[in-house]
């Protein structure tokens, strides 16, 4: 796994998910966000609480696939269809070269969340992708996923969050920076990083994530797990 040094540099653009952060975005991922595998482990075992023989499992915004992964390695006993969807096509060849390392049955499409054909699935996974959606553009896509999902089927998903208090969202804002330099990044890293972000990355609060959800139709919507300003929320229908 290649070690995340791109911001050790001076900015040029704002973030983008091209070959430089698909070359390390493992490392970032394990770096950057807290309790990211123990997240990943909670989204394994409740999507699989919910599947039988024959389901469908799409991952939308999946990265280099390591979640799909993960949920392929737990479902021992059924046969279950596992797509990945992603407009990264750094993203994507990163991904199939773990898919073929690991003689996987995951699918991959390279595409806009936006506009593939989800078709009738069990469980959509959204791991901190549709806080990098505009918000005009947000809600139409969980109504999508909520239209797509089966009667009994799940949305689990993560984000990072705000709170409406906002001198608490200073306090969160400074913790996480203390986590992030205890994973080993400098100061000057991560302000690069704050500000290659800035208009990319654009969080609800976990009220909003909530309120958003139930108003396509979820009938509930529950965090998972959460630690200061990061969330995993499983909503049904």
């Amino acid at each position: 796994m290649k070690t995340d040094t791109l911001f050790t540099q001076p900015i040029s653009k704002q973030f983008e998910f091209d070959e430089e952060v698909a070359a390390v975005f493992d490392d970032m991922l394990s770096r950057s966000v807290p309790f990211y595998k123990e997240s990943q482990k909670l989204t394994t075992r409740f999507c699989l609480n919910n599947l039988n023989n024959g389901d469908r499992v799409i991952d939308l915004g999946s990265s280099t696939a390591t979640q799909l992964l993960e949920i392929e390695r737990g479902s021992k006993g059924i046969s279950i269809e596992l797509i990945g969807v992603d407009n990264s096509s750094a993203m994507i060849a990163h991904a199939r070269k773990k898919i073929e390392a690991y003689h996987s049955n995951v699918q991959l499409v390279e595409g806009d969340i936006l506009e593939y054909p989800f078709g009738k699935t069990k469980a959509i996974i959204c791991n901190y992708t549709l806080q990098f959606i505009r918000p005009m553009m947000r809600e139409a896509l969980v109504q999508k996923i909520y239209d797509s999902l089966e009667s009994t089927g799940v949305f689990i998903f993560s984000e990072k969050v705000l709170s409406q208090n906002p001198a608490l969202n200073k306090q969160l804002i400074d913790c996480y920076y203390d986590y992030k330099k205890e994973q080993g990044y400098s100061e000057y890293e991560i302000v690069q990083k704050r500000e290659a972000l800035e208009n990319v990355l654009i969080p609800y609060t976990v009220d909003e994530n909530k309120g958003m959800v139930k108003k396509c139709g979820f009938s509930n919507c529950d965090v998972l797990f959460s630690w200061a300003n990061f969330a995993t929320f499983i909503a049904t229908k």
